[in-house]
């Protein structure tokens, strides 16, 4: 099994912010699958769905405990399922570094300042498990945490909508052949602002 986890935080006053991307890659990824209604089952103190990606079973993951806790939630369901991180986790968070319409995927890394990755680093050990970053740009004006916790701007929508999709795609390819081809693949800039091109990307299939 497969562990996703999209970074956010739960409640009516964050969806659609710069900080909730990851929960909009996981339900991009959930209605592909035919999930419509996006991820909802409860366990793990998150919302879940059990998906089949290209023979592989998933679980996709939405952390109800605020971002600075969202380790709680990983750890819960990698013991329960007897998952190994380095290999069984891909976690998909926001990224003030990266501009808008980009996406970057790693293996390994530090936490960039993100409270999320952080406290999941903290309760695993260590930071050795992917990670897919969507980046939100940034602003010189406006402080970082009313900038994350702000939603995207007219001009923004379109690049941001296109990497959800290529995270998505991104999740594809990183179960059915690793980190490494996934970061072949799509660390690079979304190209369109109305939508990526997907035709050599492998679907998600159910």
């Amino acid at each position: 099994m497969k562990l996703i986890v999209g970074l956010g935080n739960p409640g009516p006053d964050y969806r659609s912010t710069r900080h909730n991307v990851g929960f909009e890659v996981v339900d991009a990824v959930a209605a592909r699958l035919g999930h419509n209604d996006g991820v909802l089952r409860s366990r793990f103190s998150a919302l879940l769905a059990e998906v089949d990606i290209a023979g592989e079973k998933v679980l996709l993951a939405k952390p109800l405990t605020f971002m600075n806790r969202s380790g709680q939630s990983v750890i819960a369901a990698i013991q329960f399922y007897k998952l190994d991180p380095e290999v069984d986790l891909l976690v998909i968070a926001d990224d003030l570094d990266l501009p808008c319409g980009h996406i970057r995927l790693r293996e390994v890394g530090g936490d960039g300042g993100h409270n999320g990755l952080s406290d999941i680093s903290l309760v695993l050990g260590h930071n050795r498990w992917a990670r897919c970053r969507v980046g939100i740009g940034n602003s010189e004006v406006i402080p970082k945490v009313d900038y994350v916790l702000g939603r995207f701007t007219p001009e923004q929508q379109p690049m941001v909508a296109a990497a959800i999709q290529v995270a998505a795609d991104a999740v594809s390819v990183w179960c059915q052949r690793g980190t490494t081809a996934a970061m072949n693949q799509f660390n690079k800039k979304v190209e369109s602002n109305n939508g990526p091109s997907t035709s050599s990307s492998p679907k998600l299939e159910n």
